[in-house]
C-alpha cells in the first residue's frame, strides 16, 4: 500500500436531481473514509472551462482513480458523445486510455438492464466494474471499493518465496515421495473432503517408508559413518517437515480424538525407526544414530506443533500413552514405554560437528540447531519443547 492518500475524480451524468443526490452522498461517504474526491460541485467554478477541467483531471497524476458513475443516461450520453459525459468519452478515448494506467478508472455501475447486463459505455465494456445498482448492493461492495482506492484488496498475493533448501544448499537430497501426499491432504482438509483419515494415512504411510528407505540394512563404511549420519539426517529432515506441516493443518483447524490417535499411531511407528531392522542380524548400535536423532528431533517439532497449535488434549495422549515396544527391542515380558523412548543422541556426530580441539557437549543438539529452517516453528520453539518434555519426565 502506497503512502499517498487516494484522490477520485468522479464522472457522472446530471440524469436526475435523485442520482446528483447520491452521487453527492456516495462522494462524501469517501471523503469520511480518508480518500480526496474531485466533484464538479465542490471544484468546478464559474468561469472554469468545464471540457478542459475533465481532461484535466483524468491525466492529472494526482488523481489515483478515476470512478465514472455509469447509468442508463451516462451510457446513452457517452455511446452518442452527447453534452458533457459525450466530451467526457471523447478524453477516455484509445489515446488517452494508453496514457494512464489502465487501473485508473473503475466503472460503478448504478443501472441493470432488463437481462441483467449493466449499463457501461463502449469504451468500459471490457473492464471489471463494481455493482452500486441497489442500496443493498452498495452496502455490500463499499468495502471493496475503499480497499481497491487504498491498494488493499481482500485477496492479496502472498509474497515470493524462498527457493527450497535443497535447491539453496545444492544438495543432492531429492524431492520427497511424501509431497504429493501431503498436498492431496491439504486439500482434503481445507475442502471438507469425505474420507479425511484415508488422506491423512497415504501421506502417514510415504513418510514412514521414505525415513524406512533409509535405514542401514547393510555394514556401512565405518570411517565416513559420521558423514553418512549427517547425509541422512539431511534427507529425513524431509520427512520431518512433512509431518510437522500435518500437525500445524489438523492441530488448527480440526484436531479431533481421531486426529489425536492418529497421531499416537505414527508415533509409535516413528519410535520403531530407531530400532534395528528385524533382518539385520549383526550390527553396531552406531549405525541406527541416523534415525534415532532424526525420532528424537521430529518428536520435539511434534511437541512444539501441538504446544504452537494450543492443543493440549493431543499433547497429553503423547506423554501419558504407553507406546508398543518394537519387536527387535523386546526382551522379557517387558511390551511397552513411555515417551522417553523417543530421546536420541549421538558420539559419532563428534568428528564432523565438533570444532577442531574442541568437544561438543551435545552433538545431538548442534544437529538440531543446523537443521531449525522453519521460520513457522524456530529453534526457541524447539528448546521450548524440549524444556516441557524434561520437566513432564521428571
Amino acid at each position: 500500500m502506497s503512502d499517498q492518500t487516494p484522490k477520485v475524480f468522479i464522472s457522472y451524468s446530471w440524469s436526475s436531481p435523485g442520482h446528483q443526490a447520491i452521487v453527492k452522498e456516495w462522494a462524501e461517504q469517501l471523503i469520511s473514509d480518508g480518500v480526496d474526491v474531485v466533484l464538479d460541485i465542490y471544484d468546478l467554478k464559474e468561469g472554469h472551462d468545464k471540457f478542459a477541467f475533465m481532461e484535466r483531471m483524468v491525466t492529472d497524476e494526482s488523481v489515483t482513480h478515476v470512478l465514472v458513475i455509469c447509468d442508463k443516461v451516462y451510457s446513452e450520453k457517452a455511446n452518442a458523445r452527447k453534452a458533457g459525459v459525450g466530451t467526457e468519452s471523447q478524453i477516455i478515448s484509445k489515446e488517452v486510455y494508453e496514457k494512464v494506467q489502465q487501473s485508473k478508472f473503475i466503472p460503478i455501475v448504478c443501472d441493470i438492464d432488463d437481462q441483467g447486463e449493466p449499463f457501461l459505455p463502449a469504451f468500459l465494456g471490457a473492464r471489471i466494474w463494481i455493482d452500486f445498482s441497489t442500496p443493498e448492493a452498495v452496502n455490500e461492495n463499499w468495502e471493496q471499493l475503499i480497499r481497491l482506492l487504498y491498494g488493499k484488496p481482500f485477496h492479496e498475493k502472498p509474497k515470493l518465496g524462498q527457493a527450497p533448501a535443497y535447491i539453496r544448499e545444492d544438495s543432492t537430497v531429492p524431492a520427497s515421495p511424501a509431497l504429493a501426499k501431503f498436498n492431496a491432504f491439504k486439500q482434503a482438509i481445507l475442502q471438507a473432503k469425505p474420507g479425511l483419515a484415508l488422506y491423512r494415512t497415504d501421506l502417514l504411510d510415504a513418510c514412514i517408508e521414505f525415513a524406512d528407505s533409509l535405514r542401514v540394512r547393510d555394514r556401512p563404511d565405518v570411517e565416513s559413518l559420521g558423514e553418512k549420519i549427517l547425509a541422512d539426517c539431511g534427507q529425513l529432515k524431509l520427512v520431518r517437515n512433512h509431518i510437522i506441516d500435518w500437525l500445524l493443518l489438523e492441530a488448527s483447524v480440526a484436531p479431533s480424538r481421531e486426529f489425536a490417535d492418529a497421531l499416537v499411531e505414527f508415533l509409535e511407528r516413528l519410535r520403531e525407526l530407531k530400532s534395528r531392522p528385524p533382518e539385520v542380524n549383526s550390527w553396531n548400535d552406531a549405525w541406527f544414530e541416523a534415525h534415532k536423532l532424526f525420532v528424537y528431533e521430529t518428536f520435539l517439532y511434534i511437541v512444539a506443533a501441538l504446544l504452537k497449535t494450543r492443543a493440549y488434549e493431543s499433547l497429553y495422549e503423547v506423554f501419558s500413552t504407553h507406546y508398543i515396544l518394537p519387536e527387535t527391542e523386546r526382551y522379557g515380558e517387558e511390551r511397552f514405554e513411555n515417551f522417553d523412548c523417543f530421546y536420541g543422541s549421538s558420539e559419532v556426530l563428534q568428528s564432523v560437528l565438533a570444532p577442531e580441539g574442541r568437544r561438543l557437549y551435545s552433538p545431538a543438539a548442534e544437529l538440531l540447531k543446523r537443521q531449525a529452517d522453519r521460520e513457522d516453528i524456530p529453534f526457541i520453539d524447539v528448546i521450548q519443547a524440549e524444556l516441557v518434555v524434561l520437566m513432564i519426565a521428571f
